[in-house]
C-alpha cells in the first residue's frame, strides 16, 4: 500500500517509515520556515537541530494526533514552534553563561579600576562636602542633583522664590568648590 494524503496519518501512527517520508517531504519547508523565523538570529545550526527534532516528535508522539489531515500542518506547526522556543531559550542561557563565564576570566583593567575607585572617592567627597552645608542648602542640592528637580519645583517645595533657590545654588557650588580643594591640600 502506498502512502497518500488520505492514509498518511494512519500510517504514521502505524510506524510506517513511507508515512514519515512522506511527511518530510510535504512539511519540510514549512517545518524550516517556523524554525527559521524564531533561531535565524540566534544561531543558524539550530535550524537543523530543531528541524530534526520536530520529525523526531512526529515520529514518536504520530499516537497522540487526534484529527484529519487538515488540522495536521497546524499541529506539526505547533510541535515547530515550541520546539523552536525552547531550543531558543537554551541557546541563549548558554550564550549568557558563556559570556559571564569570558567576563570573569578577563584580567580586570588597572586603569579602569583606578577611575572607577576615584569617582567613588569624589562622589563621597562630595557628599561629605554636601552634608556640611546648611540644612537648607543640603536639601536644595539633593533635589536638584540627586533627585533631578527643576528650580521651580524645589522653590515650590521648600516655598522658597525660584531666584533664592538659584543664589543658593550658586553660593553652595562655591562653598562646595572651596571645601573639596581644602580637603585635598590637607589629605
Amino acid at each position: 500500500m502506498r502512502c497518500t494524503a488520505k492514509n498518511f496519518i494512519s500510517r504514521l501512527q502505524n510506524k510506517k517509515e513511507d508515512a514519515l517520508d512522506y511527511v518530510i517531504e510535504h512539511y519540510s519547508s514549512f517545518v524550516n520556515a517556523i524554525a527559521y523565523k524564531i533561531l535565524s538570529d540566534i544561531n543558524k545550526d539550530a535550524i537543523e537541530e530543531c528541524v530534526n527534532d520536530v520529525f523526531l516528535a512526529i515520529w514518536q508522539n504520530a499516537k497522540q494526533f487526534e484529527g484529519q489531515p487538515e488540522d495536521f500542518k497546524k499541529w506539526i506547526g505547533m510541535l515547530t514552534k515550541y520546539k523552536a522556543i525552547d531550543i531558543f531559550r537554551r541557546l541563549e542561557k548558554q550564550q549568557a553563561r558563556e559570556k559571564g563565564d569570558e567576563e570573569l576570566s578577563q584580567k580586570p583593567d588597572v586603569k579602569e579600576t583606578e577611575r572607577e575607585f576615584l569617582k567613588k572617592e569624589q562622589r563621597n567627597d562630595l557628599l561629605f562636602a554636601i552634608s556640611c552645608l546648611e540644612s537648607v542648602d543640603r536639601d536644595i542640592f539633593m533635589m536638584k542633583y540627586f533627585l533631578q528637580l527643576t528650580n521651580t519645583e524645589i522653590a515650590e517645595t521648600l516655598h522658597l522664590s525660584k531666584a533664592a533657590v538659584e543664589n543658593r545654588l550658586y553660593r553652595g557650588k562655591k562653598k562646595l568648590a572651596t571645601s573639596i580643594k581644602l580637603r585635598e591640600v590637607f589629605v
